[in-house]
């Protein structure tokens, strides 16, 4: 590519020099047959330069390309690899924006900004190697006439980079935005938020446009005073070289060539200065899409080791499947401490109920226990390695969390289940199905090749839950979380779910977090949470017979389906 733009370049020069010669042979009276090879030399290098820059920009374009696909590939492969905890507290709006525009944006600048910006600095080079060859004098004046360009772009470079960086940040938050608007619009619907998140939809779109507006004042300044700055090199060269014509020193045809170079000066300049605001732009997406590499493999905040990928820190192997959970703290970034000082282990094999009110904690200690957060005090530990410092692959063979809320991915079912087994067969993945009671799959027309989502098959949130359970069927973990993984199923078809999923994972651990009191029931041992602390624990005969907070909540429970029967 660098190779065919100099060479396009040096035959872009061709055309002026010939010019400059026609110049002086007519005007020492020279022949015809003369100033027609001398025409024919002008054709043949702008043939020459049409010929090496088509080829350059098709060389440009296909680096481009390569290097965008692998920038995706890239931003892919981090992006999975971040903590879950740096994903939610980011947001899917901000993810969203980094893979698409962020990404999108720097692809155009590898495509087509770049290459344009590389030709248009080697013709430029070129241009000014060439009158200063003609006439150093004349291509003196010719750059100390492009010294208002130099101040005007100064000008703007310095003010550029963090506009571009607010406006890309104003655009993350709105889509974010949106996309939690979207994603929420039942719940807006039913509580009735439909005019603050309008508001705050506008309120958004306000700071993107005061962020759009900042931009566009720095080109008002900075295009206007670069038009005027093109004429000023030819006017200097047009007199200093008449001067010097009228005295001898430069022919005729000199001072028209350099004119004329310079004057072809401006399109090279043109490429390069109107691209600046491209490459400004595309900087800051690209140090988006690149910030994800500082957040997947960057150090942790000083009092915490929860972001710092598993991958990077060294870890032993668990040497067995005891979890331990030793006076346990945790907050929420700067929020108030929502786990205080919880201890609690659970024995392999062993099935364990967490319940308690809404906004007890269990679900923080879920996520502790599933190594997605890392307590801020105290340790989480698997066969004595703390949870949050396994690797994704290792992790997930210890410990699996299912929660409420489910993904049901583009695609075929099979795509679906062997998301968790690749190389699972069709009968393993019907098993796992069956399993989980998912007894509609059998219904299916097209089987596991049925597609799913918009266009197919689409499924609600009873069959989704279902599918996600069959998927942990298939992954085998030795530890199961199920974070309220039953709340969207009816009676009847969730006390099926898990007493089949108590079934296949007999001899494993699982911790279930449940609001159905019949899950603590089931259960080996409960534990009860209170305020961010474990108040009770114990089998379920010896709470209800201790008469606390356990036995209250399974009386009123019990009393309920009695009266109900």
């Amino acid at each position: 590519m660098i190779v065919f733009n100099a060479l396009a370049a040096a035959a872009g020069l061709i055309g002026p020099w010939l010019l400059g010669r026609i110049i002086n042979t007519v005007k020492d009276g020279g022949s015809v047959s003369t100033v027609d090879r001398l025409a024919l030399g002008i054709l043949a290098g702008a043939v020459a330069q049409l010929l090496l820059a088509r080829h350059a920009r098709y060389l440009g374009h296909r680096f481009g390309e390569r290097t965008l696909a692998r920038i995706r590939e890239q931003f892919v492969d981090r992006a999975l690899a971040l903590p879950a905890s740096v994903v939610e507290r980011a947001g899917a709006g901000d993810l969203t924006a980094r893979g698409t525009t962020d990404v999108a944006t720097a692809g155009q600048t590898l495509r087509d900004t770049g290459p344009d910006v590389f030709v248009a600095a080697v013709q430029a080079l070129f241009i000014l190697g060439a009158v200063f060859l003609l006439d150093p004098l004349l291509g003196a004046c010719g750059v100390l006439g492009l010294i208002g360009i130099w101040f005007a772009t100064r000008w703007y470079l310095r003010r550029a980079h963090t506009a571009y960086l607010g406006q890309g940040a104003a655009h993350s938050d709105l889509a974010e935005v949106l996309a939690a608007t979207a994603s929420g619009a039942r719940t807006v619907e039913a509580f009735g938020l439909r005019e603050r998140r309008i508001a705050e939809s506008e309120r958004q779109i306000g700071r993107c446009e005061e962020a759009r507006d900042r931009t566009l004042f720095l080109r008002t300044v900075l295009f206007p005073s670069i038009d005027i700055s093109y004429a000023v090199p030819v006017v200097v060269v047009l007199l200093v070289g008449g001067v010097l014509h009228d005295r001898g020193a430069v022919s005729l045809g000199t001072v028209v060539a350099c004119a004329l170079y310079l004057r072809q000066l401006s399109q090279p300049l043109d490429t390069i200065l109107q691209q600046v605001e491209n490459l400004q732009s595309s900087s800051a997406s690209f140090a988006k899409v690149e910030g994800l590499a500082a957040a997947s493999t960057g150090p942790a905040a000083p009092d915490s080791t929860a972001d710092v990928p598993a991958a990077r820190r060294p870890v032993g192997v668990p040497a067995d499947d005891r979890i331990d959970v030793d006076g346990v703290c945790f907050s929420y970034g700067e929020g108030p401490e929502v786990l205080h000082g919880v201890d609690l282990s659970v024995r392999p094999g062993e099935r364990l109920a967490i319940v308690g009110p809404s906004g007890a904690g269990k679900t923080t200690l879920s996520r502790l226990l599933a190594g997605i957060d890392a307590p801020v005090k105290g340790t989480v530990t698997v066969g004595r390695v703390p949870v949050a410092d396994l690797p994704p692959d290792r992790l997930r063979r210890q410990v699996v969390l299912v929660t409420q809320e489910h993904h049901v991915f583009l695609g075929t079912v099979r795509d679906n289940l062997r998301i968790a087994a690749e190389s699972a067969t069709d009968t393993e993945l019907r098993a796992a199905l069956a399993t989980v009671g998912a007894d509609w799959a059998d219904g299916l027309e097209n089987g596991l090749d049925t597609e799913l989502g918009p266009g197919g098959r689409t499924l609600h949130g009873a069959q989704a839950q279902q599918l996600a359970l069959a998927r942990v069927v298939l992954a085998d973990p030795h530890t199961l979380i199920l974070d309220e993984a039953t709340a969207l199923l009816d009676p009847t078809t969730a006390r099926h779910t898990e007493r089949a999923l108590a079934a296949v994972l007999h001899g494993r651990t699982v911790i279930a977090i449940a609001h159905r009191l019949q899950t603590a029931h089931d259960a080996d041992r409960v534990a009860v949470m209170e305020g961010g602390r474990v108040t009770e624990l114990g089998t379920h005969d010896d709470l209800v017979a201790a008469g606390g907070a356990y036995a209250a909540l399974w009386h009123s429970w019990h009393g309920e389906r009695t009266a109900a029967t």
